[in-house]
């Protein structure tokens, strides 16, 4: 990695006195800082690693810098779940993939040989010229998953999970509430929406159920693994 890093680096000087783009050398300095992490980094977070090494450099300068980095193909701008931008190394004739932990945010890369054979199979099967790509997975990765197992109320359980309904709390006015929705313990239902206060959506059996937040908690779950 540390040889494909010098090769953009070399790449970058050429292009940008080639362009005769301005303050070239703090430009370098975003660069080399943005290169030495393999972080997915928002503006906010490149700033406080370019003081680490001594440069006090615009946040406004940062992004601009940032944003011709990109346009010369040396990052890219990716976006998960609706969250902040964020820019990643974009390394010629290498692609890869992300899964995103929905609890704790982390973002893994990942590379697979079969699932990129697959993608252009596909398109070929459908007559389709593919151009570029890219595959999110979202769920919970194995540090968070270790907690997560464990019991929990319905009204923290995240958008897309599967689970099973293990009680019911708060005594027999909101079990018999709940039995009177179609609700059962042992039901295995999914969480279509939870946007954290107001009702949250489940579907169980091809149903969907509008649950207030405060009848969400009284109703225990447990992740379907």
């Amino acid at each position: 990695m540390k040889q494909v890093h010098n090769h953009e680096k070399e790449q970058f000087k050429k292009l940008f006195k080639q362009e005769n783009i301005s303050d070239f050398e703090d430009r370098f300095k975003v660069l080399e800082v943005f290169l030495q992490t393999e972080h997915h980094l928002t503006v906010n977070e490149i700033i406080p690693l370019l003081k680490e090494k001594g440069y006090e450099l615009d946040s406004d300068f940062v992004r601009e810098t940032l944003k011709l980095i990109c346009r010369f193909g040396f990052a890219q701008k990716i976006r998960f779940n609706s969250g902040p931008v964020r820019y990643e190394h974009r390394h010629l004739c290498q692609h890869h993939d992300h899964m995103i932990c929905t609890k704790c945010k982390k973002i893994i890369e990942f590379q697979n040989e079969k699932i990129e054979n697959l993608q252009t199979q596909v398109s070929r099967a459908y007559g389709f010229h593919m151009l570029q790509h890219k595959l999110e997975i979202y769920g919970i990765c194995s540090e968070c998953l270790k907690d997560h197992l464990k019991l929990m109320p319905l009204v923290v359980a995240k958008q897309g999970e599967r689970l099973i309904i293990k009680d019911f709390t708060g005594g027999s006015t909101a079990r018999m509430r709940l039995l009177s929705m179609g609700l059962r313990i042992g039901d295995e239902i999914d969480v279509i929406t939870n946007s954290g206060h107001g009702q949250m959506v489940i579907a169980l059996d091809c149903n969907r159920y509008a649950i207030g937040h405060g009848l969400a908690q009284k109703i225990i779950v447990q992740t379907i693994s």
